[in-house]
C-alpha cells in the first residue's frame, strides 16, 4: 500500500523533495514478518557473534520499540534479527553474557554490544542502509537533537503526572509537542518529513494517549491540530504500525503500574 507522507500542497520549488520522500516512503512500506517467539527464563541463549545481527528487545517495550520502528523504516528486516525477551521472566545469561546493564533494547553487531534507545535509533540509522532518518538541512538537524535531548524530560514530566492530576499537570507536555510541531511547515512531522525525532516520541505518546483517555478521559490531541494530524500520519506508517501494543495490555498494565501506587 502506498503511504503518502506530505498531505498539504506542494509547491513547484519543494516539488523534488517531496517526490524524493515519497520514493522513501515506497521503500518503507511494510514487510510482514513472522515475529519470532518471545524468550523467558527456560530459553537458550542464541549465538553470540557468529556474524548474525541482533536486536535484543521486548514487544512491549517503547524503548525498545524506536529501535523496532526505525530497523522496519529502514527495510531492514532480513538483516537485523529480532531476540524478543520477557522482561518479567528474562533469561540469566542475558546480563551475564550479553548486556551487563541487563536492558533493552541492546544491538549486537561487528562483535560488540550497543545499547541505549537513542544512541541506537542514530547508529542504525548512520551504519546501515535504507532511507535516511535525519535531515541535512543544519536548521532541521540542530532542532532535531534538541528534541532528542528533551525526550526524557517530556517522559518524565507525563509519568509524574500520573501520580497526580494527569488532566492538569501533563498539558505543558503535550504543549510542548504541537509547539514542536509548528517549527517546519513542509510536513507533517517534527523536522517535516519523518526522521528519528518522531521516532523517538510516538512509542510513548501512543501509551499517554490511549491510558489518558481511558482511564482520565483525557484527549491529548483536543486543542492541539498539529499534534492531532502528527498521530494520523504515523499511523499511516507501516513500519510503525507493525510495532504498536495492544491497547487494553497496555492500560492494564498502567494501571497496574501507576494506580497501585496511589
Amino acid at each position: 500500500m502506498h503511504i503518502d507522507l506530505f498531505q498539504y500542497q506542494i509547491s513547484s520549488q519543494n516539488s523534488k523533495a517531496s517526490e524524493h520522500s515519497r520514493d522513501l516512503t515506497k521503500m518503507a512500506t511494510a514487510v510482514q514478518e513472522n515475529l519470532p517467539p518471545v524468550l523467558d527464563s527456560k530459553a537458550e541463549q542464541p549465538p553470540l557473534f557468529d556474524g548474525t545481527i541482533r536486536l535484543y528487545t521486548c514487544y512491549t517495550c517503547p524503548f525498545a520499540q524506536r529501535v523496532w520502528i526505525t530497523r522496519n523504516y529502514k527495510g531492514l528486516q532480513d538483516k537485523i534479527k529480532l531476540v524478543p525477551l520477557n522482561l518479567q521472566d528474562r533469561p540469566a545469561w542475558y546480563a551475564e553474557k550479553v548486556y551487563h546493564v541487563n536492558k533493552v533494547p541492546a544491538l549486537e553487531h561487528n562483535g560488540k554490544i550497543i545499547g541505549e534507545s537513542i544512541d541506537l535509533i542514530k547508529y542504525v540509522d548512520s551504519n546501515f542502509e535504507g532511507p535516511s532518518l535525519f535531515p541535512d538541512d543544519p536548521e532541521k538537524k540542530k532542532f532535531g537533537e534538541e528534541l532528542l535531548s528533551y525526550t526524557d524530560t517530556f517522559n518524565r514530566d507525563v509519568y509524574t503526572s500520573f501520580k497526580g492530576d494527569p488532566v492538569k499537570q501533563a498539558g505543558a507536555a503535550f504543549d510542548y509537542l504541537e509547539n514542536a510541531l509548528k517549527k517546519f511547515d513542509d510536513g507533517p512531522f517534527f523536522l517535516g518529513q519523518f526522521s528519528l525525532a518522531d521516532i523517538a516520541y510516538i512509542p510513548f505518546v501512543e501509551r499517554f494517549q490511549i491510558f489518558l483517555s481511558e482511564v482520565y478521559k483525557y484527549d491529548i490531541t483536543e486543542g492541539r491540530p498539529k499534534l492531532a494530524a502528527w498521530i494520523e500520519e504515523l499511523n499511516k506508517i507501516d513500519a510503525y504500525k507493525q510495532t504498536k501494543t495492544d491497547p487494553k495490555e497496555l492500560v492494564e498494565f498502567y494501571k497496574k503500574r501507576f494506580q497501585a501506587q496511589q
